[in-house]
């Protein structure tokens, strides 16, 4: 219990004295127009209110990652802990700080045009592969995963296929409406099932005095799992995403003025990495490793929300968990679908104003995620945090270069960037998803190639500053009148 609770107030601190840090070392210019005014078009470039957007925020970058994810997490034990807490307040909060502040800085851009600007016209398609695959991915897997667990409260007439295309209903009527038609306006209902699953389950925990184990070191894993590279990629939303890299810019084209980006981008992070922490200590204290590794097996991450839910709330109060449990990916699948058309358009140069111009991108989306839903969700999941991690560490390298042209301390996200390319190096050359080498060639290969990384990023920021005359690393845009 006292990890558990050191944990939580270590995240809390982390956001005033950290984030408050980063905020500093960006530079935020509160007189700035942001895209939200610069841009107005009444669909996605739409003001709204601090409180809004950051419920907005947490809803889109939440899905199952910080609960599904922690839950399988803590088959490896206390060590789960340490990457929640390290890898939300030095990388996580971060890299979503940076995404949505670049963007903000840059018209509301995506990351594909972002890491095109920062990292070379070549980024700038390999990153838009990278983000369609991942969020259709997101969207496929923030289907089936709320499907099935509505489906264990509804009557058994009401098959599984029915709801599943009712979320899609759902989701193609949040991508191609105006945002603060529908996100922004159910949003806060959800926002509050949200926050009655995470305190209630929390709350549970200290009020019963649950057996949390303390922190070590040790590999619990009961297939004895090596905890690098996999640890870091079982569990992302709760430390470090890549996926969130892909929401901010929706709400920096929301986002009224620059001051409001700790509490939005950074604050939001933290939030989410409490909630992994509640999810993955409910997972400890309620299950031996392998007594968790069985019921995993036989029902996924779902069987252990339903359980823990109702063992901790009861039948009542459980429910109204799951229920805050199903907003989650509804409400990152939703978004995942938006952000999708939003980068495909930046990437053909299409505007969005026309309800036609949004329906012919989507609907193929919508087809090919479909589909997906046909295939195991465990597979799915794989290669998402693949390509999750590995989105992740681009935008943490596009941040890093952002600094870096300033020549402000680019550490704070080259550290985790180095880091992460190692991480999603070793995983694609050992799993069998990938190339299925041995541990040994994987580890040399990843180390080789992040190596080459750190070189390419080396080369081409001196290139850039011997370039001679004037970086322009923010746009330009008009400025309101005093």
């Amino acid at each position: 219990m006292v990890t558990f609770l050191v944990a939580i107030a270590l995240l809390i601190v982390g956001y005033f004295t950290y984030g408050k840090f980063i905020e500093k070392l960006f530079g935020v210019n509160e007189g700035r127009t942001t895209p939200a005014y610069a841009k107005a078009d009444g669909v996605d470039y739409v003001p709204m209110n601090t409180k809004k957007n950051s419920m907005i925020q947490l809803l889109n970058i939440a899905g199952v990652g910080p609960i599904f994810g922690p839950i399988m997490g803590a088959l490896y034990g206390p060590v789960a802990f340490l990457w929640i807490v390290l890898g939300a307040i030095f990388a996580g909060a971060v890299h979503d700080y940076l995404t949505g502040m670049i963007s903000i800085r840059n018209g509301g851009a995506h990351l594909p045009a972002l890491a095109g600007k920062f990292l070379g016209k070549t980024m700038k398609h390999v990153v838009n592969g990278f983000s369609i695959l991942l969020l259709v991915l997101v969207g496929t897997v923030f289907v089936t995963a709320p499907a099935a667990l509505i489906a264990d409260l509804t009557p058994a007439w009401i098959s599984l296929g029915v709801i599943i295309a009712a979320i899609f209903v759902y989701y193609l009527l949040a991508t191609l409406l105006p945002v603060d038609k529908i996100i922004g306006r159910v949003y806060p209902l959800f926002g509050a099932l949200l926050l009655i699953s995470a305190v209630g389950v929390g709350a549970g925990l200290v009020i019963t005095g649950a057996d949390i184990p303390e922190i070590t070191l040790t590999n619990m894993h009961p297939d004895s799992v090596a905890i690098f590279p996999l640890l870091f990629l079982t569990i992302s939303c709760g430390a470090l995403s890549g996926f969130h890299a892909t929401q901010s810019p929706i709400i920096s084209r929301t986002t009224q003025n620059e001051k409001n980006g700790r509490k939005i981008f950074y604050g939001m992070m933290i939030l989410e990495a409490i909630i992994a922490m509640i999810w993955a200590a409910a997972a400890m204290s309620l299950f031996e490793p392998g007594e968790l590794s069985a019921i995993l097996a036989e029902g996924g991450p779902a069987a252990i929300v339903s359980e823990v839910s109702m063992l901790m709330l009861g039948s009542i109060g459980g429910t109204l968990a799951i229920l805050g449990v199903i907003v989650l990916p509804i409400t990152s699948g939703d978004t995942s679908f938006r952000s999708a058309r939003m980068i495909i358009a930046d990437y053909i140069n299409v505007k969005q104003v026309k309800m036609s111009s949004r329906l012919w991108i989507a609907v193929p989306l919508f087809a090919i995620s479909i589909a997906l839903t046909q295939i195991d969700f465990n597979l799915l999941w794989r290669y998402f945090s693949w390509a999750n991690q590995s989105t992740a560490m681009i935008a943490l390298w596009v941040g890093a270069m952002y600094l870096a042209l300033q020549k402000k301390p680019h550490w704070v996200a080259s550290v985790p960037a180095v880091f992460m390319t190692m991480v999603t190096f070793t995983y694609i050359l050992n799993a069998p998803i990938g190339f299925g080498l041995s541990m040994g060639i994987a580890y040399a290969g990843a180390t080789a190639g992040t190596i080459a990384v750190i070189i390419a990023f080396a080369w081409s920021l001196r290139k850039r500053l011997n370039a001679g005359g004037v970086i322009q690393v923010d746009e330009d845009v008009p400025q309101p009148a005093a």
